[in-house]
């Protein structure tokens, strides 16, 4: 399947990590289908954001990057101004039960990261 087709937000983190995002739900549907089992993979908790994966193993500070990232680029960011909160999970704790529409997806387990709005305010990519 090459990937070259889709469309990623991109990140170079500041350790030099790429973190990928999605920009709509079908290039949500192919992040999640090329993230690692055992990669990061960050959504934040309300609806109508990019699934941000970290490729490979994160370094101390790209998870923050990440997060922050994927709560940028949030619906909940844009029509809110405030604080978001992030999900962080494992590609392999992602499902996709049957009837979920595309860019959609379960997680089974995750932890929470909090984003303050000066976070986002302040972040340069």
């Amino acid at each position: 399947m090459g990937m070259e087709k889709i469309n990623f937000r991109k990140l170079i983190t500041k350790n030099g990590t790429i973190v990928l995002a999605g920009r709509n739900d079908e290039s949500n549907e192919s992040l999640v289908a090329q993230a690692g089992k055992d990669e990061d993979v960050f959504h934040t908790k309300e609806a109508g954001s990019p699934f941000v994966n970290i490729k490979g193993e994160a370094k101390i500070g790209d998870t923050k990057e990440a997060a922050i990232f994927c709560a940028k680029y949030s619906r909940d960011w844009k029509k809110n101004k405030k604080d978001v909160e992030v999900h962080k999970f494992f590609g392999k704790d992602i499902h996709k039960e049957s009837g979920m529409k595309a860019g959609t997806f379960s997680v089974k387990k995750f932890k929470v990261i909090k984003i303050k709005k000066v976070e986002i305010e302040k972040w340069q990519e």
